[in-house]
């Protein structure tokens, strides 16, 4: 079995920590570098409910996309909600390893993921990595439909293809329109509507859209917007990792088990169509 150090040099050179954004948080949160390693959970969050299924997978490592901490903490207090799920991990001796924005603009990234769940040929960044000379980093992706198709039935095949979730899609726009291109981000995308916009797309697929930011969107130009789930946009990238880390333990003889986790972590579970007084 491979030492935690070495499985955790693969996943830094998957998603170097360098490439992450300034006002992130990511690496190992927990673990001991010379324990040895032969199961391994991804996960979007690092919640309790995950730390639970690694315990019953026999997992010594997760690797969850949001870090824990994102802001810094004084306390690991086990009274705590982030406190009790550390005591949990080094109790068991199982380590947590977070990619964040270094898995966003990864090549293959968050954003690749999400395009290949819905079967979209990638054609590109939408916001390159000015430091990758072959121009394949970067936030989010620009893509290609096979065949063009409504901005109606597309949103349908976003709800049938990424994980259910209470929000479900919501389309903003012309169900009518016609759309051939699409960019896409996985998770909170309304901060790249200018490069959006500027990449002449008929629709923009992501998370966690705003009110003001998508109105002005949607009345600045024909684009459509459908807007999904944040954690149901990131979770494809769960098993794009995951078959990553599988290939480096097959070239290593590690034979590690790599298990992806099905648990629903979005924080909301209810969903009630709302409507107008009689």
């Amino acid at each position: 079995m491979p030492r935690l150090s070495e499985v955790l040099a693969a996943l830094d050179a998957l998603w170097p920590p360098e490439r992450a954004e300034g006002w992130d948080a990511v690496g190992t949160v927990c673990g001991d570098p010379d324990a040895e390693v032969d199961r391994v959970l991804f996960a979007v969050d690092p919640v309790h409910e995950i730390v639970d299924e690694a315990l019953e997978f026999g997992a010594q490592l997760i690797v969850t996309h949001h870090p824990l901490y994102l802001r810094g903490t004084t306390t690991v207090a086990a009274d705590t909600f982030k406190g009790r799920v550390v005591h949990t991990l080094i109790k068991h001796d199982i380590a947590l390893h977070v990619a964040h924005t270094n898995a966003d603009t990864a090549d293959p990234g968050v954003s690749d993921a999400l395009a290949g769940a819905l079967d979209l040929r990638v054609t590109g960044p939408l916001v390159p990595d000015p430091t990758d000379p072959r121009g394949r980093r970067g936030l989010g992706r620009i893509c290609e439909l096979d065949h063009p198709e409504t901005l109606a039935d597309f949103a349908a095949r976003a709800a049938a293809r990424l994980p259910a979730t209470a929000q479900g899609i919501r389309l903003a726009g012309d169900p009518e329109a016609c759309v051939r291109t699409v960019a896409v981000s996985g998770g909170s995308g309304d901060s790249l509507f200018d490069a959006v916009r500027a990449s002449g797309v008929d629709a923009f697929l992501t998370a966690d859209l705003r009110h003001h930011p998508a109105s002005e969107a949607v009345r600045h130009s024909p684009l459509g917007l459908v807007d999904a789930a944040h954690w149901a946009t990131e979770w494809p990238w769960c098993e794009q990792a995951a078959a990553q880390l599988d290939v480096i333990s097959d070239r290593h003889g590690w034979d590690l088990r790599v298990h992806v986790s099905k648990q629903v972590t979005d924080p909301w579970t209810t969903h009630h169509s709302s409507g107008a007084p009689n």
